[in-house]
């Protein structure tokens, strides 16, 4: 990495939001409703003895930075003792519907933005310090974040980046030397952790909850003048914002930007756990990792989160339907730029049309199929998700195997029964052979249309190997990390990071980071099930 960049502690940072948007300028960190404004001027609150963790090194070199010291300046701008004078701090005032429900106020609690640096290639990317104190829309917590959430955000950011899924990315994680207490699973239990900060970046951390929030309080000179700058900043291919129609368009790019994300969390069976409309990115990002999860035994009821697990609002399959039901929610906030509410239903139809094509073209990839028979493989897709669910298959190792095994039956170089008996071996977790019937009729089924295509087996290969990962963030390998990185050893997360940026690659030196879940994982805490609580 070039030694002629800054470190962030150096860098020149832009203030767009502060700038061009309506903010309070008090440095009132005091919990408070804020009316009339998009966001707060805030500082962070010093931390005891800031300390680097972890740093993203291709990001950086992507922004424009240098590596720090593990302590020094630095590190002070990363845990927020040290502010800039080209920073301006904000935290940014949004709303939300959190599991269904109108929540009201709520804004960044525990992020604050420092500013914008500008990329290599010309960009502005905005960093933001998550776990640094409070601020105005903290409610009744502190602000801080503890190290087991900040591992699992700084990981899997990255993790996400690296499977070509849209998302956030994670610049650094900073121990701050301090602890702070939660109760991990709301149960009465609080214990004093460690407390740590991850820089995250995005071009904007803007959401869905921002316009909610500037059309539940009638600001409707706020709630332009944001969807001006958005578009301004983030969408200039649909030009000055000039009239209505403009917006139309605009929430349709929004509409076919979150389907598409939403394909991809499909596709490698990410599970996000959270999806209140105050954590769905109006660029179409994944944003906000808190309590996520990856499928292992597949189960399209399956949450990660224990505050969902009354209504499954947000398990795996229904991920796609609550989408839909954000962008309806933000559509009715933006009701208010347009000249009827009905201008804005063809980007809600644009969203399902765009999630079933890319959904189905993933899935093609993942097959080593071509679209020359959709009507059939619409089929074959349906039966196929029935058959996982019903032999509690690793989605992952699944197609992983599955991606060898096929092509290897078209040269000749398997026997079917053999290779089936491999692929379910690997790839089970059920212990009743009659869980894996379906299954098992679903694959010769599949090895006969997958006969249909031209291509040459090493080629199938290739795709499917190219869009089956056979490394993910499984949770039992981000707590080994975890409990790792508590006990003062970063081996492991380093380790897993490596892997994690090439989780197509075979790596064969790494191979235990590509085993199912252990046993003893099932119900282990952070390994199953985790809370909100960071």
């Amino acid at each position: 990495m070039s030694t002629s960049f800054p470190t962030i502690d150096q860098a020149t940072f832009h203030n767009s939001f502060v700038e061009e948007m309506k903010g309070e300028a008090t440095f009132n960190n005091s919990p408070r409703q804020v009316p009339g404004y998009h966001y707060s001027r805030v500082t962070p609150t010093p931390v005891h003895d800031p300390k680097l963790l972890a740093w993203a090194d291709e990001l950086a070199a992507f922004l424009g930075l240098s590596k720090p010291a593990e302590r020094g300046p630095a590190v002070d701008a990363l845990a927020g003792n040290l502010v800039t004078g080209s920073m301006k701090p904000f935290a940014a005032r949004y709303g939300g519907h959190q599991f269904g429900s109108w929540a009201g106020q709520l804004g960044d609690g525990r992020a604050i933005s420092l500013g914008e640096v500008t990329a290599t290639d010309g960009t502005p990317w905005e960093i933001q310090l998550k776990g640094a104190g409070p601020t105005p829309y903290s409610r009744r917590a502190d602000g801080r974040a503890v190290l087991r959430s900040s591992v699992r955000e700084f990981l899997c950011s990255e993790a996400m980046h690296y499977l070509g899924v849209p998302t956030t990315r994670a610049l650094s994680l900073v121990q701050t030397g301090d602890e702070v207490v939660r109760d991990m699973f709301y149960n009465g239990n609080p214990q004093a952790e460690p407390g740590a900060i991850v820089a995250r970046v995005a071009p904007t951390f803007v959401r869905f909850g921002n316009f909610q929030m500037m059309a539940a309080a009638g600001e409707l000179d706020n709630l332009r003048a944001l969807a001006d700058y958005v578009i301004r900043r983030y969408y200039p291919e649909l030009g000055e914002p000039s009239g209505p129609q403009v917006y139309v368009r605009w929430f349709e790019e929004i509409c076919g930007r979150t389907a598409v994300m939403l394909a991809h969390w499909m596709s490698v069976g990410f599970v996000h756990g959270v999806m209140n409309t105050d954590n769905m990115s109006i660029l179409g990002l994944t944003i906000d990792y808190g309590p996520y999860g990856w499928l292992e035994p597949y189960d399209p009821d399956w949450t990660p989160n224990t505050t969902d697990f009354g209504s499954r609002r947000y398990a795996y399959g229904q991920q796609p339907n609550v989408g839909l039901w954000n962008l309806w929610q933000l559509a009715r906030a933006l009701a208010h730029l347009v000249e009827t509410p009905e201008l804005l239903r063809p980007g809600l139809d644009l969203y399902s049309a765009t999630y079933e094509s890319t959904r189905h073209e993933m899935l093609l990839r993942k097959l080593g199929l071509t679209n020359i028979a959709p009507d059939e493989d619409k089929a074959l897709f349906e039966a196929l998700n029935e058959a996982l669910a019903e032999a509690e298959t690793d989605m992952t190792l699944f197609f992983r195997h599955l991606s060898h095994l096929a092509p290897a039956l078209l040269s000749g170089q398997e026997q079917e029964a053999a290779a089936w008996d491999t692929l379910l071996a690997a790839a089970g977790y059920a212990t009743a052979p009659a869980a894996e019937a379906r299954l098992r009729e679903w694959l010769p089924r599949y090895l006969q249309r997958l006969r249909q295509e031209t291509a040459a087996p090493e080629a199938i290969r290739a795709q499917m190997l190219a869009a089956n990962p056979k490394y993910v963030l499984r949770n039992y390998l981000a707590q080994q990390a975890i409990e790792a990185a508590e006990a003062g050893d970063l081996s492991v997360l380093n380790r897993l990071m490596e892997v994690l940026k090439t989780p197509f690659a075979e790596q064969p030196e790494h191979e235990e980071l590509a085993a199912k879940r252990p046993e003893w994982a099932r119900e282990k805490p952070g390994c199953a099930t985790l809370s909100c609580s960071s």
